[in-house]
């Protein structure tokens, strides 16, 4: 097995490397699957300012880098988006975390999106030039303005009146559709600049899509009253407005919160790169652990011989090194979103 991909497997690194993780905290359950050990760090992250330099409360470790820049892969880019994302979450307040992403001023969520796309593009491209997250930026503010020019006349107008404007220029005018978060033939939807380029994008960035251009409009005082987002939770719909007057009990749980919004851009991730895809009734750790043991056998012997096959093909995969193949994940991207699933809220 190349040291690389041991480095994971074999527990050479005693944690996975995620976007939400501080892993100073000395809360640690380990879990024995199939030959491997796995660590999981039960962390806590405590917002605030950023450290100063030498200081470790809040230095995360970029152990998922740090195994690439030990087999020859340049991180620099990689480590600087990361960084970019944990200075804007170091900004999220108690209160922040349960508020509408409609109304959220603490996170830049343009910004933290952008700078996930980034990391995951240095470490996909091994590209020497980053990607441009203020050039994309712009874009996004470009959406808003569009919608200013084009419908300005919908601020005066009734709540109902303006979100169906708002929705028009969206998903007719500016042609933006909703993908499978998991459809791994278009992993673009699942990043923010793709989505701004190829108008195609997963339910967690079209609500940021809408919330940031309701956020604009607010903070340019074109916006008198409250618009929530109401998130679908099918696998079909688009992310609609409604008159937070008008909410009903039921809506509550459509309703995203900075942390959930988080939270689901970065799940979406990691379960479409995960590499053992079949039967996803089980945890993508289980399913790794399955893998590894390679003898489960079921009732049906087509699709346990094919669900044999795919694991050993993908086991064979990493052993080698190769962290990537066409329909069949990406570990690199799958590791970099991590730890959603025991990271579950800040503190």
């Amino acid at each position: 097995m190349s040291s690389l991909s041991c480095q994971w497997l074999c527990g050479a690194y005693a944690y996975p490397s995620g976007r939400f993780c501080n892993l100073s905290s000395s809360n640690t359950s380990t879990s024995s699957l199939a030959g491997f050990t796995i660590y999981c760090s039960n962390s806590q992250f405590t917002p605030g300012p950023s450290p100063s330099p030498g200081s470790s409360k809040n230095d995360l470790k970029f152990v998922l880098h740090d195994a690439l820049d030990a087999s020859g892969i340049n991180t620099t880019h990689a480590r600087i988006a990361r960084e970019g994302f944990c200075s804007q979450v170091r900004k999220l307040s108690n209160i922040e975390r349960e508020t509408s992403i409609c109304i959220n001023r603490g996170v830049d969520l343009g910004k933290t999106a952008l700078h996930i796309a980034a990391e995951d593009d240095s470490l996909v491209s091994h590209s020497s030039v980053p990607l441009p997250v203020d050039d994309f930026l712009e874009r996004l503010d470009h959406l808003s303005i569009g919608y200013c020019s084009r419908y300005s006349s919908s601020f005066t107008s009734s709540p109902e009146h303006f979100i169906h404007c708002l929705e028009k220029y969206l998903y007719v005018n500016k042609g933006f559709r909703r993908t499978g978060a998991t459809n791994q033939s278009e992993p673009r939807a699942l990043y923010l600049h793709s989505v701004l380029t190829h108008r195609s994008g997963s339910a967690s960035l079209l609500s940021l899509l809408y919330s940031e251009i309701l956020k604009m409009l607010r903070l340019w005082g074109f916006l008198s009253f409250d618009i929530e987002v109401f998130f679908p939770h099918d696998s079909s719909s688009t992310p609609r407005g409604y008159c937070k007057q008008k909410t009903k009990e039921s809506d509550q749980s459509h309703v995203m919160t900075t942390q959930s919004l988080l939270e689901e851009m970065l799940k979406d991730l990691k379960d479409s790169f995960w590499p053992f895809q079949l039967d996803h009734t089980k945890s993508p750790f289980l399913r790794a652990a399955r893998a590894a043991n390679c003898s489960e056998s079921t009732n049906d012997s087509d699709e346990s011989a094919f669900e044999l096959a795919s694991v050993k093909a993908a086991l064979h995969r990493l052993e080698r090194g190769v962290w990537t193949s066409v329909r069949f994940g990406d570990m690199r991207r799958a590791l970099s979103g991590m730890c959603i699933q025991v990271f579950p809220s800040f503190p």
